[in-house]
């Protein structure tokens, strides 16, 4: 995959471009072109791939929310963990995450699942895998993703300083273990799917922490309140 056709942050291409040049990652880009060859359907467009890096520069980084797969249905994914297009219906998961911030900040579920302006505050949110075919979660696992978004997590563990990480779930958890956590934040919980939430989600008070926890460095907190939209 060449870096210079990608569509991805100069910050980010500064800081990844050794990964590129890694074997893996052609063999991922002849993958994906061979799904698209195939008359697949592949979520999110192209130009949507890098989505979460684009909106979240690397310098400007202050929280990072581990997510697993984009979502699979038509005009969901768009490149942003937990997030949906203006106008698609909200996932279960949001939902939840939505309850948790009411009961947490006290602040009302929003008519809508777009987070950008979450992302856009410095909010980076990284799904482990960044393309999934239409109507197969988990299709484009273990075909170089994960490594990818390793090296990503890497960088700003190594890179940067005072960062808080969102790990919700096992798999999530898995991925982040060599956070280091002397130097960076770490907010932890089952997930927020209606199949684990009840078991320690609700009532966790992730948002709070990390604003508390971004204050105590000199940090402007996140406005977790997101906007209407037009």
């Amino acid at each position: 995959m060449d870096i210079n056709s990608v569509k991805l942050d100069d910050s980010w291409k500064k800081v990844l471009r050794p990964e590129f040049e890694q074997p893996y990652m052609q063999q991922l880009k002849d993958f994906l072109v061979s799904e698209i060859k195939q008359g697949k359907t592949i979520y999110p467009k192209g130009t949507e791939y890098f989505m979460a890096l684009n909106l979240t520069p690397f310098e400007q980084v202050k929280v990072v929310v581990i997510g697993q797969d984009p979502y699979h249905g038509p005009n969901q994914a768009h490149g942003l963990s937990f997030s949906v297009r203006p106008g698609v219906a909200i996932p279960p998961s949001l939902v939840n995450i939505y309850k948790e911030l009411k009961q947490d900040l006290g602040i009302q579920q929003p008519s809508h699942g777009y987070l950008a302006s979450w992302a856009e505050q410095g909010v980076l949110l990284l799904n482990s895998v960044l393309t999934v075919c239409q109507g197969q979660a988990g299709s484009h696992q273990k075909r170089g993703w994960e490594s990818f978004t390793d090296a990503v997590i890497r960088e700003l563990n190594d890179q940067r300083e005072q960062l808080a990480f969102i790990l919700w779930g096992a798999y999530a958890q898995k991925k982040g273990r060599f956070i280091d956590r002397e130097k960076h934040f770490v907010v932890e919980s089952v997930h927020p799917s209606p199949l684990s939430a009840h078991r320690g989600f609700f009532g966790s008070r992730p948002f709070s922490q990390i604003n508390q926890y971004l204050l105590r460095n000199g940090k402007v907190p996140i406005d977790w309140e997101l906007p209407a939209l037009s």
